[in-house]
């Protein structure tokens, strides 16, 4: 803990110490006294007894009693469960903790409360200087409820848990709360962004009422590299923008957010690039022949506008390689990145073949864009100029699989528009037969940098996007590795 603190300081002054992750009595005793506050600092000390879904296994007094060692070691602020307050005899705080300031705080970690008013009038009761509302949510519906108690009070922390609340916890500090919490180390909640990400890719100590909000629609969507990408190319712009991972699962629910939060414009991924065309004011109409979005701008008074910047990619990541007019090139799916794939290959003169796990959609997809269905019984037996990989097999974190087996690559290249990881199964099989590759990462960021210059008006900085990318991509592998490394070395049990 005392590692983690000195980490921490390095990048924010205002700390909270959970005394309850240390393993006993004693341990946050010593922890206390070798504190040492820096100037400046806002060290919050929390004793979290179970009861209230922290760690500590103690009594209420031993709770206080800590509590009251954190004060007189520096700590200026105190973290206290309103189920300790409930049964705290009164004047009892007033006595042991008068010379700290209070943040009384309430947690549900299976729901959102009905009356969040309630809750927060019964926190704000007796000695509080100043109320945490922390609670899972299960939808942006359910954070904008607490987002609109934190607009209505002075001295609150809004804290929205969950995976699907996880943009909300970082736009927390735009909404009204006093601050977010982001873990050192070890996360204490579900849906935290580490410190270093909180500071470093989406720099949270910058934003305010008037940062511009974009993101990324998807489930999954944590794997999405997109925003290390495009907040790198809103700070190399020095753009007052911050754009965020949504994960969706009721395009109602966020629909319905975009207002509220202000929402400019986001990306579209699987499964969602033609489900959105229904929530749509108006397409491109590439997009709509496409039959598959994956950029909407929100206009002015919040229409929402498609556009499909896929091809773009496809097209810059293969033109520089073979000759695309009369070329006959494989497309492995029929989602909505094959469609793209498949139209943006028609356009440039070349034949789109089609072989997907589904052989009708197969069928409707190369009918649309005036190619030709191949099923995958035939593939081993016949030659492709290129073979393209459209669907999410391969994909992080099922990366030892692939869509295509190595004797079914007969072709001159393969080109998988999946980017993490940057070398797939599919690659590998490609790279050992003496198959030219293309990674997803050339047409990731082609797309992205279209999608960039659509809401911004402004040129995209290509290189600083894709030096991001391959940054994160080389951060995540070496990780990867020691990981492996680190199994294969445990003896056996």
């Amino acid at each position: 803990m005392l590692h983690q603190l000195g980490t921490a300081l390095r990048q924010t002054r205002t700390i909270e110490l959970r005394l309850d992750w240390l393993a006993n009595d004693r341990e946050i005793s010593r922890f206390l006294r070798r504190l040492k506050p820096r100037p400046g600092t806002t060290l919050i000390a929390t004793c979290r007894r179970r009861e209230a879904g922290g760690k500590y296994s103690g009594s209420i007094a031993s709770q206080l009693a800590h509590l009251t060692e954190a004060i007189a070691a520096g700590c200026r602020w105190y973290d206290l469960e309103i189920e300790t307050v409930r049964q705290c005899p009164p004047g009892l705080l007033d006595v042991m903790l008068a010379s700290g300031r209070q943040l009384t705080s309430a947690h549900f970690f299976r729901h959102l409360p009905k009356n969040l008013p309630r809750v927060a009038k019964e926190l704000a009761a007796g000695r509080s200087d100043a109320i945490k509302i922390a609670a899972r949510c299960d939808s942006l519906r359910d954070a904008r409820k607490i987002f609109a108690v934190a607009q209505h009070r002075k001295n609150i922390v809004a804290v929205p848990m969950g995976d699907v609340a996880l943009p909300a916890r970082l736009l927390a500090v735009r909404e009204g709360s006093a601050f977010t919490y982001a873990p050192v180390e070890n996360a204490t909640a579900p849906g935290q962004v580490s410190l270093d990400d909180a500071k470093r890719i989406y720099r949270l100590d910058r934003v305010t009422r008037r940062t511009q909000i974009y993101g990324v629609i998807g489930d999954p969507v944590g794997h999405s590299l997109s925003p290390v990408m495009q907040n790198a190319a809103f700070q190399a712009r020095r753009l007052d923008a911050m754009y965020l991972p949504f994960l969706v699962q009721d395009l109602r629910d966020f629909v319905e957010a975009i207002g509220p939060f202000g929402i400019r414009g986001f990306s579209v991924t699987i499964p969602h690039k033609e489900r959105i065309l229904g929530f749509l004011d108006g397409c491109d109409p590439l997009a709509a022949k496409i039959g598959a979005v994956n950029t909407v701008v929100v206009r002015a008074g919040g229409k929402l506008y498609g556009y499909n910047t896929d091809y773009i990619g496809i097209l810059r990541s293969l033109e520089s390689r073979i000759p695309l007019r009369g070329s006959r090139v494989l497309i492995v799916g029929a989602g909505g990145a094959a469609r793209a794939v498949a139209f943006a290959l028609a356009q440039s003169g070349a034949i789109p073949c089609v072989t997907a796990r589904r052989p009708q959609r197969a069928k409707a997809l190369a009918r649309a864009a005036g190619g030709e269905a191949i099923v995958r019984e035939r593939i081993r037996g016949e030659f492709f100029d290129a073979i393209v990989n459209a669907t999410p097999v391969g994909m992080h974190p099922r990366i030892g699989a692939s869509p295509l087996a190595a004797r079914e690559l007969n072709c001159r290249l393969v080109f998988d528009t999946i980017y993490r990881p940057q070398n797939t199964k599919l690659l590998q099989f490609a790279a050992r037969r003496g198959i030219e590759t293309v990674s997803g990462v050339e047409m990731f960021v082609a797309q992205g940098a279209a999608q960039f210059e659509i809401w911004t008006g402004e040129r995209a900085p290509v290189e600083t996007m894709r030096h991001a990318v391959l940054r994160a991509l080389a951060a995540e592998e070496k990780t990867a590795g020691k990981f492996r490394r680190g199994s294969q070395s445990r003896p056996a049990r």
